[in-house]
């Protein structure tokens, strides 16, 4: 079938607008860079509706450059080590209005949006709203449900909303079975490092993105150095029940029979033992995703 040349030369007209538009807020950026600004002031662009109008039937490939643009956005904030992502959620909203079907950016879009900032947006109840869209427009794709779940659970320790996003999920045809195992796990455990450790794995086993999978390593690590911490600061206060002091070094807590060695973290290093006896690791930038007081 032969293509029409109207619609195609309007098409492209449209493709050079859009990109004369990107040019001009990306240069509106940089004038207002360093300043406290607003989405308004940086960005003016259409509803994803609008912009589906105006496709000319090619919606899926303009959802595919909405998404391109939030990827290239959350990544160099979080490059930058931003603390605001003010246009990651309209990108997202737009591209899934052009692409409803689109599901790594409900996937992906929701995890960039739920992490606390700098790694991310810290905009949870936002990436609940971006999976929501997912599941009403996608019903039978029961890992939208368990990516809500997640959020729910580890961003917004809301752990009725967890059980009931993971049981919904098992209700879905091809679910796997451990989505009813989520569910109750929710809803008899509440806030459970494990469970956080289970979630994790799942989510690194599941996902095909490399980043996301680093992701997911960076917060298996933190979560092994944290339950490491947490034991070790427990044997040190037995030290100091027995002693009346902290010990000065590991080698004091050998020596009593409370560790079996130098106490090391996951990356190798050893644990750094402080004067007041609390334990950190050597290196923090290691941890990003480390919580020291949890538990506490």
């Amino acid at each position: 079938m032969k293509s029409n040349p109207l619609v195609t030369s309007l098409f492209a007209v449209l493709l050079v607008l859009l990109f004369a538009g990107t040019v001009l807020c990306r240069s509106q950026v940089e004038k207002l860079r360093g300043k406290e600004v607003t989405l308004e002031e940086v960005l003016y662009m259409p509803s994803g509706k609008s912009v589906k109008r105006l496709s000319l039937g090619y919606s899926s490939l303009l959802a595919d450059i909405y998404w391109t643009r939030a990827v290239q956005y959350f990544g160099e904030k979080s490059n930058r080590r931003s603390m605001r992502y003010d246009l990651l959620y309209p990108l997202l909203d737009i591209t899934t209005d052009l692409d409803p079907h689109l599901i790594v950016s409900y996937e992906f879009g929701s995890l960039f949006l739920s992490q606390p900032p700098p790694e991310g947006a810290g905009q949870p109840e936002k990436a609940v709203a971006l999976v929501e869209k997912g599941i009403r427009e996608n019903p039978s794709y029961w890992r939208l449900y368990f990516t809500l779940g997640f959020i729910h659970y580890l961003d917004r320790r809301d752990y009725k909303a967890a059980s009931e996003a993971f049981f919904k999920g098992s209700e879905v045809p091809g679910a796997l079975p451990w989505m009813k195992v989520m569910a109750a796990r929710m809803a008899e455990h509440g806030e459970d490092r494990s469970t956080a450790v289970y979630l994790w794995k799942a989510v690194y086993d599941t996902s095909l993105d490399p980043q996301v999978k680093d992701t997911a390593i960076q917060h298996l690590t933190s979560l092994r150095a944290e339950a490491d911490i947490e034991q070790l600061e427990q044997q040190v206060k037995i030290y100091r029940e027995r002693t009346g002091v902290f010990p000065s070094r590991w080698l004091d807590m050998v020596r009593a029979g409370l560790v079996p060695g130098l106490p090391q973290d996951p990356n190798g290093a050893e644990y750094k033992l402080l004067p007041d006896g609390t334990v950190d690791v050597q290196d923090p930038a290691k941890y990003r995703f480390l919580d020291r007081n949890r538990n506490k």
